[in-house]
Formats: C-alpha cells, structure tokens, sequence
C-alpha cells in the first residue's frame, strides 16, 4: 500500500457547529473589531448570545457594518471609536460601554498593526508605534476591565468568574521573526502581561488567557493566500494543511470566555495547524 500523500486525502472542509447561547446575558467588548480577527471574534461572542462593543479607530462604516451583523443575531452591539494607545480614549471608551450595557463581562483585547522593516532600518517611530499599539494598549484596556471587574465581583446568574479577559497574541510569542522584530516584541511582551496579569488577579475569580493565531485569511495577510504559489509556500509552515479562518479564532474565544473554561488562566491557546511545532525539522531538520 502506497503511503497517503497530501494530493489523495479528502478535500478538506471546515466544521460547521450550530451555535449555542454560552455566553448569553454577558457584555464584551472587543478591540479591533471592524475586520480581520476582531470581527470574526465579534460575530462569534453575538452568536453565542453576548452583547458586544465594536471597537475601532478608523473606518466607522466597516465598524456599523459590523454592528448591524450582529443585531441581526438577536442581541445589541454598539461601535465606539477609541485609540487603544491613547489613555484618556480607552477611559472614555469604557465610559462609554458603560452607559450603553453597564458593565463588562469579557473583554477580547484584539487590536493590534504591523509596521515591518529590516531591523538595522528600523525608526523609532515604527518601533514606538507598534509597542504601543499592541502591546500598551492591550495594558489598559485589561486594567479598565480588571477596575470594573474588582468593583462588580461575581455575578453568579451570569458567569463563574467576576470577568474574563483573553489576549490576542500570535505563534510569534515563541517564534523569532526576522524582519518584524517590533511586531514579535510586543507579542512576546503580550504572553508576560497575561501570566503577570492572571497571576495578579486570579484571586478575584478574574480569569486572563491569550489565544496565540498562526496563519489566518485575513486582509492583513493577503499577500500569503491570495495565489496559488503564495498559498501552496504557507503551506509548508502549517503541517495541518489549511490556512485559519477567523471562525477558528471566533470559536476558541467564546469557549475561553464561557463557563466551561472556568479553570483555565494563564495560559496561552495556540491556534495556528501545527505551526509552532516547527514543521521543518519533520524530516529530522
């Protein structure tokens, strides 16, 4: 019998499960949300029966777009602009998610850029504009949370925990990458803000995890799926043989932030077909 080659194996097909109200009754928001992986994540939590804040900072027809999505799913969404970099912006912004919902439940801490350069070619500027972005911004946005979160306690009819709070990180916390050494600096920076985080506030029954996406079809990545020769050169980084979608994404943060993941935090999700076990070595490197 010939060994199974990728050529011979079934087409592959993404699981389709019907959604379930997990997360009913709960308020997140989500930064980054009017495409990408914020919006995926976005649509996932409303399906899961969250009200959800759509954050973002430019493009407030994708962001209403976005919101109109989910109000078809039968719960409320409301967009909100706010820089995450900026201070005073994230206050108002949780100011604002206040007014709207009351309080938060699950804060999804999506928003983030790459700026890419060879590092030697590297301004400050670009440095300083990704640091604060992915990784400063995800620092307050998880301290307002945890602020309300300290201030509310548990809700017991809502959820186990007094709140919950997944980062979203990248394979690139634990896999160098040259020519974005900003961009895997401030992932990297992510994981330690998690577990110092969740270590920090576990005691509250304040649960803090990050989900850690591989390769995902998103329009930030077009250039490495949108051909053929492209797609089938990605490949060769993922041994499950498929790019992500955002569905993968969605679907992990909603369990993450339920219930059934009441024990969990600390702890980093990698969601990437096998990226990070470093397929070039398969064949003994």
């Amino acid at each position: 019998m010939s060994e199974p080659t990728k050529e011979n194996f079934p087409e592959i097909v993404m699981p389709k499960p019907e959604p379930i109200r997990i997360l009913s009754g709960q308020k997140a928001l989500v930064t980054g949300a009017n495409s990408g992986i914020g919006e995926g994540i976005a649509i996932q939590l409303a399906k899961a029966g969250a009200d959800v804040v759509v954050n973002y900072v430019n493009n407030p027809d994708e962001a209403n777009a976005v919101v109109e999505k989910i109000k078809k799913l039968g719960v409320n969404a409301v967009a909100i602009q706010a820089d995450v970099s900026n201070e005073a912006e994230v206050i108002s912004m949780f100011n604002q998610m206040f007014k709207e919902f009351g309080t938060i439940d699950i804060l999804i801490n999506n928003a983030g850029l790459q700026q890419d350069s060879p590092f030697d070619k590297m301004t400050i500027e670009k440095w300083n504009k990704v640091i604060n972005v992915n990784l400063t911004g995800q620092f307050l946005c998880a301290r307002e949370a945890i602020i309300e979160f300290k201030r509310r306690g548990v809700k017991k009819e809502i959820s186990c925990a007094a709140g919950k709070i997944i980062h979203i990180s990248s394979v690139h916390e634990v896999i160098p990458w040259a020519g974005h050494v900003n961009y895997a600096s401030s992932k990297g920076g992510i994981m330690m803000l998690m577990k110092s985080i969740a270590q920090e506030v576990a005691p509250f029954r304040i649960r803090v995890n990050s989900i850690c996406p591989g390769a995902i079809r998103t329009p930030i990545n077009k250039n490495a799926w949108d051909t053929q020769e492209a797609y089938n050169k990605l490949m060769e980084l993922i041994p499950y043989g498929r790019i992500g979608e955002v569905e993968d994404i969605g679907r992990a943060a909603v369990w993450l932030a339920s219930d059934h993941a009441d024990y969990i935090t600390g702890t980093s999700i990698f969601i990437d077909g096998g990226m990070t076990l470093y397929p070039g070595f398969a064949t003994g490197g």
